[in-house]
């Protein structure tokens, strides 16, 4: 494998509706792309808003098996050789769980322990199976740090949440929205997957310019913000393929392969 001249030598890429549609398999071309990069020497550095557990088995499928990887949109910085998180930035959620309980007072709300599992007040749609998952009471869900609160308002629209978060005001976090109904996760104020990335860059002493980044979603934005060249997906929503630098096909046409084809071949 090589690397054309000049490519990328940090690639972050997010997950869902990037390198595969949730509940499916990472695409053949999209691995080879992949593995192509990673064996020119290439930092790939999978950037998730998924937990650690929930991450693993998308290394696993890109066959990563050393360097690093962001989870929970940059609050848990994994060793992928050692399988184990090397940072952890976490935040006290019993303020925010408050706030958003006075404006949503039937909100079910989850929290990441990470390497273990999730607590939460109640089911939620589209839960991953993988760890440990225990129902809580507010106060039990609040008792401790975590690096990522999820909350879900099973009785509400997108548009009506976002128009009520413009009251929300918690000083030590921050919080973004998805892309599909009323969901939102609430993490330590100014922990992003572009502030985790820069934190990386700098570490690995990699030129600003040559880093490149690929999502779609709203928790990208800062990531797309903050790379030497950003892409935007296909089916990324509207304000990130304004933000991006491009916009490449969609997950279904294995747009991260058509990307990193630019630069890598085997």
């Amino acid at each position: 494998m090589v690397a054309l001249g000049g490519g990328p030598q940090l690639v972050a890429l997010d997950v869902d509706g990037t390198l595969l549609e949730t509940g499916s398999a990472i695409s053949e071309r999209v691995v080879e792309a992949v593995r192509a990069a990673v064996a020119a020497g290439v930092h790939v550095v999978v950037t998730t808003g998924r937990t650690l557990l929930t991450t693993r088995p998308v290394l696993a499928e890109l066959g990563l098996v050393d360097g690093h990887a962001l989870c929970s949109n940059g609050a848990v910085h994994i060793d992928v050789a050692k399988d184990e998180p090397v940072a952890v930035q976490t935040f006290d959620p019993a303020p925010a769980v408050r706030a958003l309980r006075a404006l949503f007072p039937e909100m079910i709300f989850a929290v990441e322990k990470v390497g273990i599992g999730t607590w939460a007040t109640g089911s939620s749609p589209g839960e991953f199976s993988i760890g440990e998952y225990l129902l809580v009471d507010h106060g039990e869900l609040s008792s401790e740090p975590t690096p990522r609160l999820n909350g879900w308002w099973p009785s509400g629209s997108q548009e009506e949440m976002l128009r009520l978060l413009r009251k929300l005001h918690v000083p030590e976090a921050s919080w973004v929205h998805g892309e599909f109904g009323p969901w939102l996760t609430v993490s330590r104020r100014g922990v992003t997957k572009g502030w985790a990335l820069e934190r990386l860059r700098a570490a690995l002493g990699i030129p600003h310019n040559r880093t490149l980044a690929i999502g779609d979603g709203h928790n990208d934005r800062e990531m797309l913000a903050w790379a030497g060249h950003s892409v935007a997906m296909g089916n990324a929503v509207n304000e990130i393929r304004d933000l991006a630098d491009e916009v490449t096909d969609d997950v279904a046409d294995d747009g991260v392969a058509k990307v990193l084809e630019r630069w890598y071949r085997a």
